[in-house]
C-alpha cells in the first residue's frame, strides 16, 4: 500500500505548487470557513461608523467610475463582446453598480466573488456574491477546486474545472490565512471600537442632562434614608434631571444630601481628541488621507489637491489595475486569444496635473518620432498619409 510520502512524491512530479498538497492534507479538502466574522465588521465598522463608512464609499465609487478599456495588442476595440458585458453585466446592473459592490465586498470582508453565468460557453451575466455565504473548498493540490454559496439552509456548489471558471476570487492580503484575504477594517478595529465609543459616551452624556456621573451622600446624623424615601428620590432623579430636555434644571437637596462628582469632565477625558486620533487611524488603515475626511491635525499634504493624487495613486489605482488584470485572466480568453482589459486613465481629473505635464515632457522630446510620442502616450501609430493635425 503506497504510503502518504509516495503520494505526495507524485503529486510533486506534476506541475503545481510543491507545498499545495500539504495544505489539502491540513484541511482534509473540506470547506474552509472565513475566520472573521464579517458581519460584525460590517456592523461595528461600515455600518455606524462614519468615518470608516465614508471611506469605503470613497474608495468603492471611485474605483468603479474608471472605465475598462479592452486592448487588442496596441489597439483599443470600441465595440466588443466582453466590452458590452463589462458596460450591462446584467439585467439589474450597469458595470460601474457591479464594480461598486465588488470593491465595496474587497474593502469591508477583504474578500470579492464574481459569478459568471455562461450559454453554450459563453459568459453572458456576471453577478457579485456576498463573501460571508462562500466557502472555499481546497482540491487534491491544496487550492481551491471548488467554491460552495450557502444561503438560508441551501447551498450551490461551483466546480473550478477546465475552461471559463465559474467563480473569480480576489483577495487582500492575510498572512494567517491561505484562502481567505484580511479586511481593512479589522486592522481598524481598535480605532473603530474607540470611535464608537466615543460617540455612544458623549450620547449618555447628553441623555444624562450633559452632567458626568456623581453620588447623591446622606450626611444625616441619624438613620439613613428609608426604602419608600429611596424610592422618591430615584424617580425623582429619573424623571426630573435626565434628558436633553431637562438639562440644566437645578436639583433640590434637603435632609442632609450633598451631591459628589465621581466622573471626569470631557475636558479632563479629552475624549474629542482621542475621537480625531481614533478617525485618522481608520482613515490610515483603508487608504484614505485624513484631509479628505475633514479630520483636524493632518498636515501630511500641502493641499487637498496633492492629498486626492495621493489617494488615487496609492490606493484607488493598485485596486483597479488588480482588478482589471484579474479579470483579464478569467474572461479574456473565452472572448478571444490576445486580449487584454487596461483602465482608462485619461478622463480622472485628479490626475490631470500629472497627464499635462507628461504630455508636455513628451511633445518636447525632438529626438522621438511622432508615432513614437503616440506610442508614449498609449496610442496607436498613424497610418501612412496621416498627419497630426
Amino acid at each position: 500500500m503506497p504510503s502518504v510520502f509516495s503520494k505526495l512524491s507524485a503529486l510533486f512530479e506534476q506541475k503545481q505548487s510543491a507545498t499545495g498538497p500539504l495544505l489539502a492534507l491540513q484541511s482534509m479538502g473540506q470547506p474552509v470557513w472565513t475566520p472573521r466574522d464579517f458581519a460584525a465588521l460590517a456592523r461595528e465598522g461600515f455600518m455606524q461608523n462614519a468615518v470608516c463608512y465614508r471611506c469605503v464609499r470613497m474608495i468603492a465609487e471611485n474605483a468603479a467610475s474608471v472605465p475598462l478599456r479592452v486592448h487588442e495588442g496596441r489597439e483599443i476595440l470600441d465595440d466588443h463582446p466582453l466590452l458590452k458585458l463589462l458596460q450591462r453585466p446584467n439585467g439589474a446592473q450597469s458595470g460601474s453598480d457591479l464594480l461598486e459592490d465588488w470593491y465595496g465586498y474587497l474593502m469591508v470582508a477583504g474578500n470579492a466573488y464574481l459569478e459568471a453565468v455562461s450559454i453554450e460557453g459563453q459568459v453572458r451575466e456576471m453577478h457579485v456574491l456576498r463573501p460571508d455565504r462562500m466557502k472555499v473548498v481546497p482540491g487534491e493540490d491544496g487550492w481551491p477546486e471548488n467554491y460552495e454559496y450557502s444561503v438560508a439552509g441551501r447551498s450551490m456548489r461551483f466546480h473550478q474545472g477546465e475552461g471559463q471558471k465559474p467563480i473569480l476570487h480576489m483577495s487582500l492580503f492575510n498572512p494567517l490565512n491561505d484562502h481567505y484575504g484580511m479586511s481593512p477594517i479589522e486592522a481598524a478595529a481598535y480605532g473603530i471600537d474607540i470611535h464608537n465609543a466615543a460617540g455612544g459616551w458623549n450620547k449618555s452624556l447628553l441623555d444624562n442632562a450633559a452632567r458626568p456621573s456623581g453620588a447623591l451622600v446622606y450626611d444625616a446624623a441619624d438613620a439613613g434614608l428609608s426604602a419608600e424615601q429611596f424610592d422618591r428620590l430615584k424617580d425623582e432623579l429619573e424623571k426630573s434631571h435626565q434628558g436633553a430636555a431637562n438639562a440644566g434644571r437645578p436639583l433640590l437637596l434637603e435632609g442632609g444630601l450633598d451631591w459628589k462628582p465621581m466622573g471626569y469632565s470631557p475636558r479632563d477625558m479629552d475624549f474629542i481628541e482621542a475621537k480625531w486620533v481614533a478617525a485618522r487611524e481608520i482613515a490610515l488603515a483603508l487608504g484614505v488621507p485624513p484631509m479628505l475626511l475633514g479630520i483636524p491635525g493632518d498636515n501630511t499634504y500641502s493641499n487637498y489637491q496633492e492629498a486626492n493624487r495621493t489617494f488615487w495613486r496609492q490606493t484607488v489605482l493598485p485596486l483597479v489595475n488588480r482588478t482589471s488584470g484579474a479579470l483579464t485572466n478569467w474572461l479574456a480568453d473565452s472572448f478571444g486569444r490576445g486580449l487584454r482589459l487596461k483602465p482608462d486613465l485619461e478622463n480622472i481629473e485628479a490626475l490631470s496635473g500629472e497627464r499635462e505635464a507628461r504630455w508636455q515632457r513628451i511633445s518636447r522630446a525632438d529626438f522621438l518620432t511622432v508615432n513614437e510620442k503616440r506610442e508614449a502616450l498609449g496610442y496607436g501609430p498613424l497610418e501612412e498619409g496621416e498627419s497630426v493635425g
